[in-house]
């Protein structure tokens, strides 16, 4: 009897683990792997890069940026508006982008790898031209864009619910033995 609430305790806390990592595998480069130079300031150019790794292989990346203004994303001394389609080298890329001088709130970077699918989100809140430069580390401008308590909520909830149910399904199949003898 020991031996099936064990081994129906280690069903519950299988189904409660093994599905987690597929959830949280979204295609999405992770934070730690996107990087700002400084607080953006309007009216200048900042530069956010993708680590190697962040991409694919040498695959292209199409970046977009959204904000309050237009701005314009380059790579050399070329510029072309609101998008840029640039080859990683080993999973590496980075971006410049000039704001606009009446440029205000947060401007979002999204990279998509052309092969992998992979998503880069960079998030950028825009210091006003005459605040000047924000002091401090490179990565004080650089904004969280991810939240993941409540998909530990979520799936914590789920592995509670395949809890109680095992137990369910175990005190029943004891008492139907405890009916038979």
């Amino acid at each position: 009897m020991f031996k099936k609430t064990l081994a129906t305790v280690a069903l519950a806390v299988m189904a409660t683990f093994a599905f987690a990592p597929a959830a949280n595998a979204a295609g999405y480069v992770p934070d730690d792997l996107v990087t700002q130079e400084e607080a953006p300031v309007a009216g200048e150019t900042t530069v956010i890069a993708f680590a190697e790794g962040a991409f694919a292989g040498n695959e292209f990346v199409d970046f977009t940026v959204t904000g309050s203004h237009e701005a314009t994303l380059s790579v050399i001394k070329t510029a072309v508006d609101s998008t840029l389609r640039k080859q990683a080298s080993g999973g590496a890329v980075s971006v410049n982008i000039v704001l606009h001088p009446d440029a205000f709130g947060t401007y979002t970077l999204t990279g998509v790898g052309a092969d992998s699918g992979l998503i880069g989100i960079a998030s950028a809140t825009i210091v006003p031209a005459d605040a000047g430069a924000a002091t401090g580390d490179s990565a004080s401008g650089l904004s969280a864009t991810g939240y993941n308590v409540p998909v530990l909520v979520i799936w914590g909830a789920g592995g509670l619910l395949a809890l109680g149910v095992a137990l369910v399904l175990v005190r029943l199949s004891i008492r139907r033995q405890q009916l038979a003898k």
